[in-house]
């Protein structure tokens, strides 16, 4: 897979060896084996955009033929649905309609926009979220058929969106616009930010599969900051209720990562079977916590050449049957 840019991937619940994989010019591949082979899907006009932002496979939504269901964000913006494990294709296309539509715009290309995040609910099946880079957080509560624009009061910057299967009807944003928390799935938000008073671009986000009020996210002070390998600056933050003092909402640096300076902002992820144990990548490798990101220790296993310092990873996924 050398020689394209990945964007987004994700590990099918029912089967952990077939993932999907999405690329900026290159479209959507699949892989049945854990990725040891690819091939490309979705050809044949089925997804119409080569610039495949985003996807997600749903926990509770399966077709007929036992495939879960998997959706698909591209650039320019428009949401795809598959449940015959990317066999074919529907486009959503009342996403396209919403009101708030008009005013879609990436900040670095102002004439188009995109998918940047698809999240399928993790508590109810046909509840799907997806951010618009940038201009609005939208949901669908049947599969993507019809879709609920944005609240004023919402995030406008997601970058990315996760829910909770311990916590119904929460959402955790991580936005270029700082974070944001939802406890009725969107119609009211809160901005928790105590912490984050200087570095307020957010990027990541993970939560503890074992604990939904411990969060981690990676955030700079800027949007060059974090993406611009020359002035370079990024940090990982987290938050607890279990943290000794009284201060359960203030976020707070992690230790055990590279220093700050000359770190492209890290993509996390958390283990979706064993509690506590946190993922981040950055251009200076692969780390893992075990204590709730309360340290840090780097994969030391997993090779990491020279060139790959001064490149960006956007995608991370944990494999269940890893667990």
């Amino acid at each position: 897979m050398k020689g394209i840019s990945p964007q987004c991937i994700a590990f099918d619940h029912s089967n952990p060896n077939r993932a999907y994989y999405g690329t900026f010019g290159n479209g959507l591949w699949k892989t049945d084996d854990g990725g040891q082979t690819w091939d490309s899907i979705g050809k044949n006009n089925s997804i119409s955009h080569t610039d495949v932002m985003s996807v997600s496979v749903s926990h509770l939504e399966r077709g007929n033929q036992g495939f879960n269901t998997v959706y698909v964000g591209t650039e320019p913006s428009a949401i795809y649905r598959s449940d015959d494990g990317g066999e074919s294709w529907e486009r959503m296309s009342a996403l396209n309609n919403l009101k708030s539509s008009a005013s879609w715009s990436f900040p670095p290309k102002p004439w188009t926009h995109h998918v940047r995040w698809i999240e399928s609910d993790a508590n109810n099946p046909g509840y799907v979220f997806a951010v618009i880079e940038a201009g609005a957080l939208v949901q669908s509560h049947d599969g993507g058929r019809t879709w609920i624009d944005k609240v004023e009061e919402g995030p406008y910057d997601t970058h990315t969106l996760a829910t909770h299967q311990k916590m119904p009807k929460c959402l955790y944003s991580s936005a270029g616009d700082g974070y944001f928390e939802s406890f009725d799935y969107g119609e009211s938000w809160r901005r928790p930010t105590a912490g984050l008073e200087r570095n307020h671009y957010l990027a990541g986000l993970a939560v503890d599969s074992g604990d939904p009020h411990s969060i981690i996210i990676s955030s700079s002070q800027s949007a060059r900051q974090a993406h611009s390998l020359e002035g370079a600056e990024s940090f990982v933050y987290r938050r607890s209720d279990e943290d000794d003092d009284d201060n359960s909402e203030q976020w707070k640096v992690v230790k055990g990562l590279p220093e700050p300076s000359g770190t492209i902002i890290s993509t996390l992820a958390s283990n979706p079977k064993i509690a506590g144990e946190f993922y981040a990548i950055n251009n200076r490798g692969i780390f893992c916590s075990t204590d709730s990101a309360i340290s840090w220790k780097r994969l030391d296993d997993i090779q990491w050449p020279t060139e790959y310092l001064s490149q960006h990873p956007k995608a991370l996924a944990v494999r269940e049957d890893k667990a």
